[in-house]
């Protein structure tokens, strides 16, 4: 496919070896941006060895310096998904030499810097960041942090989702932790977050945890509550909410701000997810009928609050149309590209196999607006580190 825009165009090719893919891809491309600077080439995990090579070769092939990407169970363009099968997506465009910076990996919580970016980062004040961080690595969340503490650049991506190398592009080939392009001031951007969850019951004070056990919500045996949430029906065969019912975490004072880089000041430009507010989803990995208790896939205390959510295809489609029309009416006009991320237990588990969601987030921004991303291990906004939702960014 080729899309014709100012300053950014994309390719994407599959089903081939990587130096036909890529070949495939910059005939695509075409005639480079005049002043293209700043690449991007996600690549599904088949390739995931050869990422390097892609990434050398896209440099060669179109003089573009600049290039971030990672690897993931599927890749996303335009409105296609790509699984099962080598597949690349590449998409190159021109932004001003100052108003980014390519992110080395960091890979552990508040190591400084290079002096470049953090020189850099004080003459252009970031306000957003579109990173890549390696699930291996138990302090993402707190990398994720350290980083908005040095550059006050909120940080939105995804985890890298490979079954073999866990492979990274920030210039150069990495991995390890977290890596990308932080963008200054003078980028507009505009990003939103999809639930692929909704709630089935309202939010409930930890009373008593031990770890990621629930014992007590409001004052009674957790397991108790859980029931009364998910109904009598599944509440008879409690094997049948594995996957389908999951706990939720509940963020307070997740207010919307305006779009980043429009110099209205440093709050992100997203927006909470739904009536309900923002949340992260956490599994239910385990319930013990006769103490009554309920394990989930976060560490909890007393104090704590928790509500509990169910994943289906409609829930997800329908809180996927409200942030895109959220996002589209915040950019205020056409955006020059768009990235987007989602959870690998999403795409066609959740909205079809004919590459539904993608077409609906291509449908929402406009056949010809590029758009480019890949199903990820888990995704980034604001900062923390989401499960089943889709992280959409917009270059304004």
């Amino acid at each position: 496919m080729e899309t014709d825009t100012q300053t950014f165009r994309l390719g994407h090719a599959a089903d081939a070896d990587w130096e036909t893919l890529v070949r495939s891809c910059v005939v695509q491309i075409g005639d480079i941006p005049t002043g293209a600077n700043l690449g991007f080439v996600y690549v599904t995990d088949t390739l995931d060895g050869d990422l390097p090579l892609i990434a050398d070769r896209l440099r060669d092939a179109t003089g573009v310096e600049h290039w971030v990407g990672t690897v993931g169970f599927g890749v996303m363009v335009g409105g296609r998904e790509y699984f099962e099968t080598p597949a690349l997506v590449a998409m190159v465009g021109a932004l001003p030499e100052e108003s980014f910076r390519i992110l080395p990996t960091v890979d552990t919580p508040g190591d400084p810097l290079p002096d470049n970016v953090m020189n850099w980062a004080g003459r252009a004040n970031p306000v957003l960041g579109i990173v890549h961080a390696d699930p291996r690595n138990a302090y993402i969340a707190d990398i994720l942090n350290a980083i908005t503490d040095d550059t006050d650049a909120y940080l939105v991506g995804g985890l890298t989702a490979s079954r073999g190398k866990q492979a990274q592009i920030a210039d150069r080939p990495t991995e390890g932790g977290v890596s990308g392009v932080l963008f200054g001031e003078d980028v507009r951007l505009v990003t939103g977050l999809s639930q692929g969850c909704s709630p089935v019951g309202g939010i409930h004070q930890v009373t008593k945890a031990d770890d990621n056990i629930l014992i007590e919500l409001d004052g009674r045996p957790a397991l108790d509550v859980f029931r009364e949430d998910i109904g009598e029906v599944l509440s008879r065969n409690l094997e049948r909410v594995s996957g389908y019912i999951h706990a939720a975490l509940p963020i307070a004072g997740d207010d919307t701000g305006d779009a980043f880089g429009d110099g209205s000041g440093k709050d992100p430009d997203t927006e909470s997810a739904g009536e309900s507010g923002d949340y992260l989803v956490r599994n239910v990995v385990g319930i013990d009928p006769g103490n009554k208790l309920v394990a989930i896939g976060e560490r909890i205390a007393a104090g704590d609050r928790v509500m509990f959510v169910r994943r289906d295809g409609p829930a997800a489609a329908e809180d996927l149309d409200r942030m895109l029309a959220d996002v589209t009416a915040r950019a205020q006009g056409r955006p020059k590209a768009a990235l987007y991320y989602s959870c690998v237990a999403r795409g066609p588990n959740l909205f079809g196999a004919d590459s539904e969601e993608l077409k609906a987030v291509q449908a929402a921004l406009g056949d010809d607006v590029p758009v480019v991303g890949f199903f990820a291990n888990g995704e980034i906004s604001k900062n923390r580190l989401y499960g089943y939702t889709g992280v959409l960014t917009l270059i304004l």
